[in-house]
């Protein structure tokens, strides 16, 4: 049996309710409980009872100031159900320890003496695949995240997308060079991460960041990740040395703390060509969605492109267990893209330990390149490795 309950816009301050059952029969009913209702906010309780013996739902019928009405469900059948907490529902958003909690997940927090920069994600539902997991986008989008909280929170962020003050003056920014994620475990639908990350030197002109993620609940280590950034400028898109006034900035909230031995990540990549690629995608147009603030496309986005040329059978039988990523040159939107791909299986004894990510890891491997459709200028080289979803 199905009921329906219509509510009457309340026109008046005492019996204000009509309550209306339909919806198929069944012996449905309605109960309800009437009070004078106030001016202002008041409330009516109202009982709907199913079929004879059937649960009872328990709702409120909230009259507001502009003298309309909508049904607040608190409790469904005795039991409280989430729900967002409104401005006006202050004795709900009150609590201390609510407050506390709201601050942490949305803003994250800073730990170990303000070195380490931690923040908390719930897994919505379109950030997941079809095997109802977080797509690599989407950990790669939490990172990115992650790493400007952490320059925002620490009061070094500027105009620019998370270059600093001295940054700013100087129309320099940040830019990736290299990632290298290794994931052992993909969260699912409603999972809850918690992020850290921190920064370090890399040479002379460069700059480390590492992340991890763990599982929530368990504490578990699930996913690490390590990248290398360098300075250009904003408006010649050269690569720049980094100016001592920005060293002074950065270097207090260096961690030299190491997630990912760089021995067997920094190999070289192949670089791919016609004879060599096994599956050539052609006609990648980048869109307007796809550009950061800084008029190039988010380097989050080449991952899709790159998985364009994998094969099908792939991508539903395996998830990727770690993937590497060379940025050569920007893109832009009036680009035309080919993503290309050349893939590899492993035998068992040529497996290496979990966290080398080098040639060998994995039960198949896989090597890319994303160029300029008219003159082949790489865009990206990449490295992946693949292991069958029920390893995951």
């Amino acid at each position: 049996m199905h009921a329906r309950i219509f509510l009457e816009p309340m026109t008046t301050t005492t019996m204000p309710m009509t309550v209306k059952s339909g919806g198929g029969g069944g012996g449905s009913n309605v109960l309800c409980s009437h009070r004078p209702m106030a001016a202002k906010n008041a409330a009516v309780c109202v009982v709907y009872r199913g079929k004879k013996g059937g649960p009872e739902v328990k709702g409120l019928v909230v009259r507001n100031a502009g003298g309309g009405s909508h049904v607040s469900v608190d409790k469904v059948n005795g039991k409280k159900v989430n729900g967002v907490v409104s401005g006006k529902d202050t004795k709900y958003a009150s609590s201390a320890s609510a407050d506390e909690s709201m601050k942490t997940f949305k803003l994250g927090k800073f730990v170990e003496g303000r070195f380490l920069y931690r923040q908390t994600f719930v897994i919505r539902s379109y950030e997941i695949g079809p095997d109802k997991t977080a797509t690599m986008e989407t950990l790669m989008n939490l990172l990115q995240e992650t790493a400007l909280n952490h320059v925002t929170g620490s009061g070094l962020a500027s105009g620019g997308f998370g270059a600093t003050h001295e940054m700013s003056l100087r129309k320099l920014i940040w830019v990736v060079t290299r990632i290298n994620i290794q994931v052992d475990k993909y969260s699912s639908w409603g999972d809850v991460v918690e992020i850290d990350t921190w920064v370090a030197a890399s040479g002379k002109n460069g700059m480390r960041r590492d992340w991890i993620i763990r599982d929530y609940n368990t504490q578990k280590i699930i996913t690490r990740a390590t990248s290398t950034w360098v300075i250009m400028n904003r408006e010649t898109r050269r690569l720049s040395k980094i100016p001592e006034q920005v060293r002074e900035e950065v270097k207090p909230f260096f961690l030299d703390r190491t997630i990912i031995p760089h021995i067997g990540i920094d190999y070289k990549i192949d670089k791919l060509n016609e004879e060599t690629a096994q599956n050539i995608r052609s006609g990648l147009a980048p869109r307007w969605s796809d550009m950061d603030v800084n008029q190039h496309v988010n380097n989050v986005k080449y991952i899709g492109w790159i998985l364009e040329s994998v094969p099908l059978n792939v991508l539903e039988d395996y998830h990727l267990s770690s993937m590497t990523l060379e940025y050569r040159r920007e893109c832009r939107q009036s680009n035309l893209l080919e993503s290309l791909t050349s893939m590899e299986t492993r035998e068992p004894e040529e497996e290496k330990p979990a966290l080398d990510d080098g040639p060998g890891k994995g039960e198949l491997g896989s090597t890319h390149l994303l160029r300029l459709q008219e003159d082949k200028a790489e865009i990206v080289r990449a490295r992946a490795e693949w292991r069958a979803k029920q390893h995951i």
